[in-house]
């Protein structure tokens, strides 16, 4: 008699996972909605929906305490057709090559954009600047220079600070390129101190330059910036000078946020009544984390990490990361609010975007919005190579100027065209570059 064979177990149904949020992939599909606007042929999109070069390498660093660590650095060129390569370098523990296509896509529809003859990079480092020592930051600075030095230079790629990255970083990156390149080439690297090199107002040139945006964009509302309120998220560079500016011209934040790298979260910090820049400056480090027990102790309500977006204020500015402003989140924006300008990179997902165009809330891009940092580097970079410095007032009236005009050439072929703002900036920044690839024979 055969044995009877054991029945199968039933099969377990897994459900399937949510697709996890890529902003390589994000981009990628700005550009096809945008480059089907505007009828790109085949080979057009092939070539600019991917990065032309790309870097991965590994950087051996002898640490304080002994022994050798090996981090993973990498450098991504989008496209040159327009000029050098233009992006800057990230220090995050989460860093991804993905994170770095898209920011380096992004670099070149903002240079695009904004009409300044630069095309797109972007270069970032896995690692946590909180846990390094100075010594150890400035060898990891020296040994990413060495491992891409072949393939980056004035007239080639030049790198930038962006986030946890600062003006002495870049020194030390171009102190170890010039002892490589045997000469002296303040043009190689942008956001030095203006000790050695460095532009007056490179430092403000991104937060001051968003609130020139925000500024346009309320004559557009026919609002005054005294009548209004605003809600920033971050406290790093680009949110601190905005705070600053946007104080000057006569608005008031009610809150920022900020990281605690003690338990990893976020948080925000409300004043109603407004907060005060120089005491929150006074009680954070210079990547812009607010010590929240200080905070608190100055009369600060200590919130959730994503209440900055709950606020009652008429501007929002996402100053910090990607992803913000989501098919989650924006449910959550205060009806009161009227304008979004994005200080940050891709803070804004699709999904995010179609809700807030439902809702007709202005919004100022990023690759428009933010574009001031790498407009100011571009005169950093013409300033250095001429050997030739320019005064702080010229330096904020050319910025305002190039930025100014740039705001007004979006927003008319948004009126002509019918066009969301975002769709108007990225349909005359895709196509600039696209002409330049024609032109070169490339496509």
């Amino acid at each position: 008699m055969t044995a009877k064979k054991p029945a199968a177990p039933p099969i377990k149904k897994i459900a399937p996972a949510e697709p996890s949020y890529n902003p390589f992939a994000t981009t990628q599909q700005q550009f096809d909605r945008i480059a089907g606007m505007l009828g790109l042929d085949g080979p057009t999109r092939d070539l600019l929906r991917n990065p032309l070069r790309e870097y991965h390498f590994s950087i051996p660093v002898r640490m304080d305490k002994g022994g050798i660590r090996v981090f993973r650095g990498f450098r991504v060129q989008h496209n040159d057709a327009r000029g050098p390569c233009k992006g800057g370098i990230r220090f995050h523990p989460m860093e991804t090559v993905d994170t770095i296509r898209a920011l380096a896509m992004l670099m070149t529809w903002k240079c695009s954009v904004v009409d300044i003859p630069l095309g797109g990079a972007k270069g970032g480092i896995v690692c946590n600047p909180h846990q390094l020592s100075a010594g150890e930051i400035e060898r990891l600075c020296r040994g990413w220079v060495r491992q891409i030095v072949r393939d980056i230079g004035p007239n080639l790629d030049v790198p930038a600070p962006d986030v946890m990255t600062n003006p002495q970083n870049m020194l030390w990156m171009l102190d170890e390129y010039e002892m490589i390149a045997g000469g002296r080439y303040p043009g190689f690297i942008t956001g030095k101190p203006v000790s050695v090199g460095g532009s007056l107002g490179r430092t403000q040139a991104t937060g001051y330059m968003v609130v020139l945006m925000v500024r346009e964009a309320l004559k557009e509302l026919n609002l005054k910036p005294e009548n209004t309120t605003a809600s920033i998220q971050g406290f790093g560079n680009v949110a601190r000078y905005a705070v600053e500016l946007y104080h000057k011209i006569g608005g008031k934040v009610i809150s920022v946020s900020s990281w605690d790298p003690a338990d990893d979260k976020t948080f925000c910090c409300r004043k109603k009544s407004g907060i005060r820049f120089d005491e929150l400056k006074s009680i954070s480090d210079p990547f812009g984390t607010i010590n929240r027990s200080k905070a608190q102790d100055l009369g600060y309500e200590i919130l959730p990490g994503e209440a900055w977006l709950e606020q009652e204020a008429d501007i929002l500015i996402p100053a910090a990361v990607e992803n913000q402003l989501t098919v989650d989140t924006v449910p959550k924006i205060h009806n009161r609010v009227k304008l979004v300008a994005e200080g940050a990179n891709g803070p804004t997902t699709p999904e995010g975007d179609k809700l807030l165009e439902k809702r007709r809330i202005f919004m100022i891009p990023d690759i428009l919005c933010n574009a001031g940092g790498v407009t100011c580097s571009y005169f950093e970079q013409v300033q250095g190579n001429l050997n030739y410095y320019w005064e702080e007032k010229e330096v904020f009236d050319k910025l305002d100027s190039k930025m100014t005009n740039a705001f007004h050439a979006v927003v008319d072929v948004a009126r002509k065209q019918g066009l969301p703002t975002r769709d108007a900036a990225y349909v005359l920044a895709v196509n600039r570059v696209a002409r330049a690839c024609k032109d070169r024979g490339w496509c």
